[in-house]
């Protein structure tokens, strides 16, 4: 049990410093916010491997010290947490009894629900109220994050695809839980 832990404290010390160091290398501006496929790439990782808590608490981590580095803006929490939780409930309650990677797709997409519909609403309605008068604010933050979501969807499931090919699993990673 102690070392089913400590892989997964590591695993995510690894993914939040993944995510630290590539920010300041994908970013792109969307509107007021600093949109970054990376994110989604780790919330896709993080949500599967090691569940929403784990997952929301490496999206909140990596966003809060992306704004600390200027790489980031306010809207890197709700841009990056409610896809991990999206993504770790579908795997783990869901999924998980009848996991294969072949199904990993449709948890892989199934990030921009959390980031878009529900990380870019956040964003605006809560964040910066002072949006919602502008035409078009919430179809920006919704075009932008979506293509950020899929990308960084994109490259998780093709990270989980090729960990797959060569032999790893779930169970091999963190161990049995």
């Amino acid at each position: 049990m102690q070392n089913y832990r400590a892989r997964k404290i590591s695993l995510a010390a690894m993914f939040i410093a993944i995510g630290v160091i590539l920010s300041p290398f994908t970013f792109f501006p969307v509107g007021p916010s600093l949109a970054n496929p990376t994110q989604h790439a780790i919330n896709v990782l993080s949500g599967i491997l090691l569940g929403p808590l784990w997952g929301a608490f490496i999206a909140l981590a990596i966003g809060l010290i992306r704004i600390s580095l200027h790489v980031g803006t306010i809207f890197a929490v709700p841009g990056g947490i409610p896809g991990a939780i999206v993504i770790g409930i579908l795997y783990h309650y869901v999924f998980k009894k009848h996991f294969r990677y072949k199904s990993a797709i449709a948890v892989a997409f199934s990030e921009p629900i959390g980031t878009v519909l529900i990380g870019a609403t956040i964003g605006v309605y809560i964040i910066a109220p002072t949006l919602i008068g502008k035409p078009f604010a919430l179809l920006v933050f919704y075009l932008g994050w979506l293509a950020s979501s899929l990308i960084g969807a994109t490259i998780g499931y093709s990270i989980l695809r090729y960990l797959s090919h060569i032999g790893y699993d779930r169970k091999k990673i963190i161990g049995e839980d």
